[in-house]
């Protein structure tokens, strides 16, 4: 293939991957992975991106702890107590409108019509959910957090780096699943990984291999056409 068949394959065959294969990863491979990630742009290159890797028992213990606490957390709700967890910033915009509403319906629908998952299981959507915390079975989790004094320009340039170790691992042969799902819990976080006060959780990654016996890896997202998003000023 040419150089941009060879980028154009590892953009386009990203996808977030629901379930992993145990097949290790090496250190030297996720080293490699985030150096070249880190070539990312940032203003005036302060390189706001603090990376923490867990593989093994550490990355057992982590999701235990994190497991354990959604599960608390879904059986307050279940007896109308408010939760001990909430996010520490926002993601997703306080009121839905379209078209991105929409869009979000079809992608949660068409994953649990996959997992056999109806609108009232609530118990199965909790269990789905909290896969997050295990990584889907990765054998290498990622936690990125930031100096929460950073501005918005400087978790655009996070958000440039995190697709860089995609794209990445992709021309590895790897798969990812970027997991904003973390960041509810950076209380948790804060304190196994000893992050000081002044840093906040960004979101959390798995890396592996795919497991293509996983149902919910059958999914596939569409993507809308350049012509919807794009005008063109030629005159």
């Amino acid at each position: 293939m040419k150089d941009h068949e060879i980028v154009d394959h590892a953009i386009t065959s990203r996808r977030s991957v629901r379930g992993f294969l145990p097949t290790p990863v090496s250190r030297a491979t996720v080293e490699e992975i985030l150096a070249v990630a880190s070539r990312a742009p940032s203003g005036t290159n302060i390189q706001p991106w603090k990376v923490h890797v867990l593989t093994g028992a550490a990355r057992a213990r982590f999701s235990g702890a994190i497991v354990a606490a959604h599960d608390e957390d879904y059986a307050r709700k279940q007896r109308g107590e408010a939760a001990l967890f909430t996010n520490e910033y926002g993601y997703y915009p306080v009121e839905w409108f379209e078209p991105y509403l929409g869009r979000r319906r079809k992608l949660g629908w068409e994953l649990y019509s996959l997992l056999d998952i109806g609108k009232k299981d609530y118990h199965k959507m909790h269990a789905q959910h909290g896969r997050n915390y295990t990584f889907f079975d990765a054998p290498v989790g990622m936690i990125f957090s930031i100096d929460r004094r950073m501005l918005q320009g400087s978790w655009l340039d996070y958000g440039m780096f995190i697709e860089n170790i995609m794209i990445a691992a992709r021309g590895r042969g790897l798969d990812t699943c970027p997991q904003q799902a973390f960041a509810h819990y950076h209380k948790i976080i804060q304190e196994f990984l000893g992050l000081p006060e002044s840093d906040m959780v960004v979101c959390g990654m798995a890396l592996g291999f795919e497991d293509k016996s996983v149902v919910a890896n059958r999914l596939t997202t569409e993507r809308a056409a350049a012509a919807e998003f794009t005008t063109f000023i030629e005159t």
